[in-house]
């Protein structure tokens, strides 16, 4: 396989050859926060979606994604760089779109972030109250998580991955026991799939229903931010990538399926909006068919699934910061790494300030920090990532399109990117459309949200034609990083 020879930027290097496909696996996995969408995430999305069916809206999301990752892994094998979208917007569609994409993916990040703190805060004030009879509120619950992660982005990356791998390995564990308890008792009125017939698959809202699924993906496109630091990139990241996708798609189906089971295919919708909190539903299941003290360890692990989903979004906003440093988009301080630990440590302290403040802010405020904060936030990040997977499978047409001598197969270069990338704009259209569902708030605040997208759209093209004007041998070196 021919490499493109590429400029030379002078920049610190990442930690090279810290992670194996395994690692990286998890990080994409926990990254996806199975525990969390499946506890907090998919009884939201069944009530407001299309009820019963969802299990089968998983495949459909799922089917997407793999479209998606068709092209994204192969540019991914002539493009090793921690910056993700951004890297491969700007070898594909030119410095301006590289610009632009950089800018989206810093605000998604971030906010995404931003978001799982308030939920990781909310739900930790519950658990402690509930289960220890600890009353503190729920931002400093938020900023002691934020200190541990801080330190734990600050030092070397495989620290990270190995609090993760245990972590992630409990989550499943925990969930597969109450699934095998479900599915084994015969259920509500026993097992069947009842739940992929098309009565109840195109019952109440599919397209909101999808939405939801599709979200719950979000952190599989992470593999691609670890490739400077994976032992053999090429096939690392294109391993990990499908493994962690099939692994997190078939684990949401069963479980959303066991959940359907448990709770009855004609009353599940019924059941979670006579809760006070839908979130609560899996408490229920686990106290009906296995019994209360695996509830108290479900509570735990719905709050150190969430800790997790944190841990490996900071690592991917440090990157960004890194790489878009790096290549002079924004300060080149950023674009440093650790002397001892080779990690992208003033990035980390940068994503650890600018969550602390919008949570002392957002505390001072007196909002709700699951409804609100996390509500609004995740959906806007959410948003943020279908329309960066839309461009990156854009720029994968154009890449490969731009360099000839790559003999990869059309199917790989052209049909599945030309496919995501319809199949993911026509999911922006609808996201955005719905955008008041997804977020619980009114359409005047949703869709003033929204407008926070074309605007760091905006600072990313003026942070490129700025280098383009100040250096133009940076702005023609965006994205390139030689291994």
């Amino acid at each position: 396989m021919s490499v493109i020879s590429s400029p030379t930027v002078s920049s610190t290097e990442l930690r090279r050859g810290a992670l194996g496909a395994g690692f990286i696996i998890f990080f994409v996995v926990s990254a996806a926060s199975p525990f969390s969408v499946l506890a907090g995430g998919f009884p939201i999305g069944i009530m407001l979606g299309n009820g019963a069916g969802t299990p089968a809206l998983i495949g459909c999301a799922l089917v997407i994604i793999l479209m998606f990752s068709v092209g994204y892994t192969t540019i991914a094998r002539y493009v090793t760089n921690a910056g993700g979208f951004y890297a491969f917007s700007a070898r594909g569609l030119g410095g301006v779109a590289g610009g632009a994409a950089g800018g989206l993916a810093l605000f998604a990040y971030n906010i995404l972030q931003i978001g799982l703190y308030g939920m990781f805060g909310g739900v930790a004030a519950g658990t402690m109250s509930e289960v220890f009879g600890l009353h503190h509120p729920w931002w400093l619950y938020s900023l002691l998580a934020m200190g541990s992660i801080a330190l734990l982005g600050y030092r070397k990356i495989d620290l990270s991955a190995r609090v993760l791998c245990f972590v992630v390995t409990a989550e499943y564990l925990v969930i597969l026991i109450l699934d095998v308890a479900i599915l084994t008792s015969g259920g509500d009125s026993g097992v069947n799939l009842d739940a992929f017939n098309a009565e109840h698959v195109f019952s109440g809202a599919p397209s909101i229903g999808l939405l939801f699924c599709f979200a719950a993906f979000i952190g599989f496109e992470a593999t691609t931010i670890y490739g400077e630091e994976a032992k053999n990139p090429k096939r690392d990241i294109p391993l990990a990538t499908y493994a962690s996708i099939l692994l997190i798609g078939c684990f949401y189906a069963l479980s959303t399926w066991s959940m359907v089971v448990g709770t009855g295919v004609d009353k599940i919708v019924t059941v979670l909006q006579g809760l006070d909190d839908p979130t609560t539903l899996i408490y229920g299941l686990s106290d009906h068919y296995v019994g209360p003290e695996l509830t108290r360890v479900i509570r735990v692990m719905f709050l150190v699934s969430i800790y997790a989903g944190l841990l490996a979004f900071h690592n991917s906003a440090a990157r960004y910061f890194f790489a878009i440093g790096r290549d002079g988009l924004l300060p080149s301080i950023l674009g440093t790494t650790h002397p001892v630990h080779q990690s992208p440590h003033i990035g980390s302290l940068l994503q650890t300030l600018i969550a602390a403040s919008a949570i002392l802010i957002f505390a001072a405020s007196g909002g709700d920090p699951i409804l609100q904060l996390f509500a609004w936030f995740s959906s806007l990040a959410a948003l943020s990532l279908i329309l960066l997977m839309a461009i990156t499978s854009l720029a994968v047409l154009y890449f490969f399109i731009r360099h000839p001598e790559l003999q990869e197969a059309m199917w790989r270069t052209r049909l599945f990117p030309a496919l995501s990338c319809a199949a993911l704009l026509f999911m922006l259209v609808i996201a955005v459309m719905h955008f008041d569902v997804l977020t619980g708030s009114s359409k005047v605040l949703s869709y003033g949200l929204c407008m926070l997208i074309p605007l760091f759209l905006a600072v990313g093209v003026i942070l490129a034609v700025r280098l383009r004007r100040s250096s133009p041998e940076r702005y023609q070196s965006l994205g390139f990083h030689k291994l």
